[in-house]
């Protein structure tokens, strides 16, 4: 895989060219690969870089923490990587945490919303409206069950 212009190592990679010059204006990449003639050509050193990017990306790193992983040394440096790796799983959990509560508030405000007679305003659009403001308390059978459940 030696000697690949700009757009086979982006299509190697599954990024676009323009993801590649990114990447070399933020220093992830080297800025400009061999001259073959006319052509700039990137090797395996390089398609290997990019995929390790992506793959670093798609387990949630940003793109300056990956810059600090790819400083790291494969060999000498595993108690490093494995802090990195620890505080991305504390976010994840933590993010995890963030979505959960997002969820239960909206099962609550549709079970608020489905058990709510009209012409009391829809819990949902109110709860956006007047987020400062307490929920009203839903009118018929399910009024003390899914008033609890509100957030």
């Amino acid at each position: 895989m030696n000697d690949l212009t700009i757009g086979a190592l982006a299509k190697s990679a599954g990024v676009g060219v323009e993801t590649v010059r990114y990447y070399q204006r933020r220093g992830l990449l080297p800025p400009n690969g061999a001259h073959k003639g006319a052509f700039r050509v990137y090797g395996y050193d390089e398609l290997a870089r990019l995929r390790f990017i992506r793959r670093a990306q798609t387990l949630g790193f940003s793109l300056d923490e990956v810059s600090d992983l790819l400083a790291l040394d494969e060999e000498t440096d595993r108690e490093r990587a494995r802090a990195f790796a620890r505080a991305k799983i504390a976010d994840v959990e933590s993010r995890i945490r963030q979505l959960e509560e997002m969820r239960n508030a909206l099962q609550g405000l549709v079970s608020c919303c489905e058990h709510t007679e009209a012409p009391a305003p829809c819990p949902i659009l109110h709860a956006l409206a007047n987020a400062a403001e307490p929920m009203p308390a839903p009118r018929g059978k399910a009024r003390a069950r899914s008033a609890r459940q509100v957030p």
